[in-house]
C-alpha cells in the first residue's frame, strides 16, 4: 500500500510538472521567447521621415524597405530619443534618456556663437559609460552572439559594451572625407577593392555574421553610415536620379541615389535571411536615428529636421516585421519611441531587469493589436545647436535648430519649452502636424497640464535646466 502511494504521489507529482513546463512553454510562445527567434536592428543614419517609398514619396525607390512595411507593421508616430545621431543612439542602446546618460548632442554643448548664447549650456557626455547596462548585453545575458556592422559614435570600442563582433565602429559619426569608398577612414575596417562601397561592405561582413552564426541565436545591429553627410553615390545612380523625373520637393538627386544603395542592401541581407531559412525566425526593425537635413531633402509637412525638436526632426520611419507575431501590412499610429526597444526586447527574451532603470514601454501589446492608454513622451536638450542652413532649416530663428529646453508629447499634444526666454509652444499635432498654429495662449489647461507633466518628469530624473547667464552673449 505505501509502495501504492508512493507511487502515485510520484506520478501526481511528474503530472503536475509536466503540466508547469508546458505552461511555461506555452507562456514563453507567446511572449514570442525562442532561442530561435534572432534579431534584426537596421538603423539608418539622417534618415528622414519621408525618404521612403512606402511613406508615399516615390521619387525614392526603396522596394526592399517597402516589403519590410508590407510584411510588418508600420509606426507612423515613431520618434528619436533625440534629434541628432549620438544622443539617439545612446537612448537606444541604454534604454534611457538623455538625463540619465549625460549624452546631449556631439561634441560641445556650446555650438554656434557665443555672442548669439543667452545662457551656459550644460556640459556634453561624448562617451556611454562602460557602467550603463546595453542592449547588446541583455541578449548577451540570454546567450545571443551580438555583432556590430557599422557606426557606433558612443566610443572608441563597441565590444566594451557587449558586442562580440565590431565591424566598421568607433567615435566617429561619419565616414569622413571620400569616406563611402575604399580605401575607407573608418576604424575597424580594413579597405577592400579601390572604389568599393562602405554600405555594400558592411551588408557583406553582416552576411557573413549570419551564415556563421545561423545556428546560434543572434542580435546584429546594423547601423549604416549612409545615409550621412557626405552626400556621396556611385556614379550611375547619380546619373539616374539627376535625369529621374517626378522631383517636386526638390530633394537632392545623390541623396536619393544613396538611398537606393542603402535599399539595395536591405534586400540583401533580407534576401540571405531567406536563402538560410531564417526568415521565420527573425525580427526585422527598420528605422533611422533622427530626421533628415531638410536642405537635403525637406520633410513637409513636418516642420525643420535633423538637430530640432519639431517633428522633422524627432519623428522616423520605422517599420518591423516578426512572422507570426506581427500581422503583415498593418500599422499603428501610437506616438513610440526608440526608447521602447529595450524593454520590447527584454520581454521578448524573458528577461527582466529589476535595477535597470527603462524610460519606455514594450511595444509586444502593440504588435498583438491591443490598444495601450496614451502616455508622455519626453525630450531634453539643455545645449544648443547651430543652423545648418538658416534659410532652409526652419527652426524657431534662424541662428539655431535647437535652443535649450524640453518637449513633451501626450497624444495629439505637443509642448516646447525654451529656457532662454521661458517661451511655450503649444501644438495640435492632430491639426497641425506642421506646427505652424502656437495655440499655448488660447489652450491654456492643456499648456498647463503639459507643463506639469514636463515639471515633474525634469524633477524625477533629474534633468538639469542651465540658468546662469553668459558674459558674451549680445542681444540682437
Amino acid at each position: 500500500m505505501r509502495k501504492t502511494n508512493a507511487y502515485l504521489l510520484f506520478c501526481s507529482f511528474l503530472s503536475l510538472l509536466l503540466s508547469n513546463c508546458d505552461t511555461a512553454s506555452s507562456l514563453s510562445d507567446n511572449a514570442g521567447v525562442s532561442t530561435r527567434n534572432n534579431v534584426l536592428f537596421i538603423m539608418v543614419d539622417d534618415l528622414g521621415w519621408k525618404d521612403v517609398g512606402y511613406m508615399g514619396r516615390r521619387f525614392f525607390e526603396t522596394p526592399n524597405i517597402d516589403r519590410v512595411s508590407k510584411e510588418g507593421m508600420v509606426f507612423t508616430r515613431m520618434y528619436a530619443g533625440a534629434a541628432n545621431c549620438a544622443p539617439s543612439r545612446a537612448c537606444l542602446i541604454s534604454g534611457q534618456n538623455t538625463p540619465r546618460h549625460h549624452i546631449y548632442t556631439v561634441s560641445s554643448s556650446e555650438r554656434g556663437k557665443s555672442i548669439h548664447r543667452k545662457i551656459i549650456p550644460t556640459p556634453n557626455t561624448t562617451v556611454l559609460a562602460d557602467e550603463h547596462f546595453t542592449l547588446p548585453e541583455l541578449f548577451k545575458e540570454a546567450g545571443y552572439v551580438t555583432g556590430t556592422f557599422g557606426k557606433w559614435h558612443l566610443g572608441e570600442d563597441p565590444q566594451t559594451q557587449g558586442f562580440d563582433i565590431n565591424v566598421a565602429g568607433g567615435h566617429a559619426g561619419s565616414p569622413g572625407n571620400d569616406g563611402y569608398f575604399s580605401p575607407y577612414n573608418v576604424p575597424a575596417l580594413e579597405d577592400g577593392p579601390e572604389g568599393e562601397h562602405l554600405t555594400d561592405r558592411l551588408t557583406s561582413e553582416a552576411i557573413a555574421f549570419i551564415e556563421r552564426y545561423q545556428d546560434e541565436p543572434f542580435f546584429l545591429y546594423l547601423p549604416y553610415y549612409s545615409v550621412h553627410t557626405p552626400i556621396q553615390a556611385k556614379d550611375s545612380l547619380k546619373a539616374k536620379y539627376a535625369a529621374k523625373e517626378g522631383n517636386e520637393k526638390d530633394v537632392n538627386t545623390v541623396y536619393a541615389a544613396m538611398v537606393e544603395t542603402m535599399d539595395h542592401n536591405v534586400g540583401r541581407i533580407l534576401q540571405a535571411l531567406d536563402q538560410l531559412e531564417l526568415t521565420k525566425h527573425t525580427m526585422v526593425v527598420f528605422t533611422s536615428d533622427n530626421g533628415g537635413i531638410r536642405s537635403i531633402a525637406t520633410q513637409e509637412p513636418l516642420r525643420a529636421g535633423k538637430g530640432s525638436y519639431y517633428e522633422g526632426g524627432i519623428r522616423v520611419p520605422c517599420a518591423i516585421r516578426w512572422p507570426g507575431k506581427i500581422p503583415p501590412g498593418s500599422q499603428n499610429d501610437t506616438p513610440v519611441t526608440n526608447l521602447d526597444f529595450f524593454p520590447t526586447f527584454s520581454e521578448v527574451l524573458g528577461l527582466s531587469k529589476p535595477h535597470k532603470i527603462l524610460d519606455g514601454q514594450s511595444l509586444l501589446p502593440l504588435f498583438r493589436g491591443e490598444k495601450t492608454m496614451a502616455r508622455p513622451l519626453f525630450w531634453h536638450f539643455p545645449i544648443y545647436l547651430q543652423a545648418y542652413n538658416p534659410e532652409e532649416d526652419d527652426g524657431r530663428d534662424p541662428l539655431f535648430r535647437t535652443r535649450p529646453g524640453s518637449v513633451v508629447i501626450l497624444d495629439q499634444w505637443k509642448l516646447h519649452e525654451y529656457f532662454e526666454d521661458g517661451g511655450l509652444e503649444l501644438y495640435n499635432l492632430a491639426e497641425d502636424i506642421g506646427e505652424r498654429r502656437n495655440l499655448a495662449d488660447s489652450e491654456i489647461e492643456k499648456r498647463r497640464e503639459l507643463y506639469r507633466l514636463l515639471q515633474d518628469w525634469r524633477a524625477s530624473t533629474g534633468a538639469p535646466v542651465p540658468t546662469e547667464l553668459n558674459p558674451e552673449y549680445r542681444d540682437q
